[in-house]
């Protein structure tokens, strides 16, 4: 099937408002009424959610605030199977009936396994993930059937080329990423749009980075729009969407005034133009001068490593938590899953004569293991 939208902004519920900013699932249930609300009200139709979004709560709050008030045929909605936590083939089923009765529908417009990497992919295979969703949509349970991912290109490739049955995949896009070592958007868009699949983007704005820009990138964004800027997350959303093949792009608002923001520069949606494009490679350079190593990633480090440590993919994320101030474990875990961890240097110096950028690797581990491992 395909997805059918008017509109290609989503209402991502994994940052839904809360009571208690400590208690994720003290959700402000009026507040999101009043956020889906208008968000129908405007045109959009696509919402998003997952088994451990707010602990739980994200599904039973989208059935109160969007499925018993609105009729099943007005929205779209996108679930996903949470694979980390099924230790056998049983669990996808008793998974799958908790997240309807949750959400209080008899069906999903999108369904995901969630999170789909190269830790992940083996046991989904022995399980078979896959084969579950090809039921759901043989029984109309699913209308629409992939994973969302956050891995390299090479690995959605490997999936995509062993399953060409899924009909979309979910991918982490952003200006920031497009060209990044770690989330690899570009070469993740442009593998699914070679296999053919229709592309949903999460994290367009990076969990908000891109809509709090530091000084120096507000500099270049205010110069270009002048007076009347809208606001940065209007470029990042945008930018996402404005990609050929790209269905729907997530955004997880937080609040009525985020919400009403989105839906209003996304009411008419206008892909960036030249100068636009422009603006958003001048920001992320500008972020990207805060990176740690000049890493150019050609990987001759690892040709004589004895540890067969992942050096650049290390260096990647060194340079991410640089520029963003995040770390993603998940990326480090996903990386040390057939290399050596960063901590097991041998100190033997091999990588630092074979480095064409002459970069001081063994001080560099060391700040990235005392980073991730310390």
């Amino acid at each position: 099937m395909s997805i059918v939208l008017d509109k290609k902004l989503g209402f991502g519920a994994m940052r839904l408002p809360l009571m208690n900013r400590d208690d994720p699932t003290s959700i402000d249930h009026a507040q999101v009424e009043q956020m889906v609300d208008t968000f129908m009200a405007r045109g959009f139709r696509y919402f998003d959610t997952a088994y451990p979004y707010h602990e739980g709560c994200s599904e039973t709050a989208l059935m109160s605030a969007l499925v018993a008030r609105y009729p099943r045929d007005s929205f779209l909605l996108a679930d996903k199977m949470p694979i980390l936590q099924v230790k056998g083939t049983e669990d996808y089923q008793r998974f799958f009936d908790t997240q309807r009765q949750r959400c209080g529908v008899d069906y999903f417009d999108v369904y995901l396994l969630h999170n789909l990497g190269r830790d992940r992919y083996p046991n989904t295979e022995k399980f078979g993930g896959f084969a579950f969703l090809r039921r759901l949509k043989e029984q109309g349970l699913a209308k629409n059937i992939g994973f969302s991912f956050h891995d390299d290109a090479d690995t959605l490739d490997r999936i995509l080329t062993d399953h060409p049955e899924v009909d979309v995949v979910q991918l982490q896009i952003n200006y920031l990423d497009w060209d990044g070592a770690v989330a690899q958007s570009g070469r993740c868009y442009e593998t699914a749009v070679r296999h053919g699949k229709e592309v949903i983007v999460m994290e367009p704005v990076k969990g908000g980075q891109l809509a709090r820009l530091p000084e120096g990138a507000m500099d270049l964004f205010r110069r270009h729009y002048g007076q009347d800027a809208p606001s940065p997350a209007s470029l990042a959303v945008r930018y996402a969407a404005s990609l050929p093949g790209v269905k729907v792009v997530l955004s997880g608002m937080s609040d009525l005034a985020q919400l009403t923001d989105n839906t209003g520069f996304m009411q008419d949606f206008r892909p960036l133009d030249q100068g636009e494009q422009a603006l958003a490679r001048s920001i992320a350079g500008e972020l990207k001068k805060a990176i740690r190593v000049s890493c150019t990633g050609c990987r001759y480090c690892m040709e004589v490593c004895p540890k067969n440590i992942a050096i650049p993919d290390y260096f990647g994320l060194l340079n991410l938590h640089a520029v963003t101030g995040s770390k993603t474990n998940m990326y480090y875990q996903r990386y040390a899953m057939h290399h050596g961890k960063a901590s097991e240097c041998l100190h033997c110096g091999l990588c630092e004569k074979n480095c064409p950028q002459h970069i001081a690797i063994r001080d560099m581990l060391e700040e990235f293991a005392g980073l991730y491992e310390g």
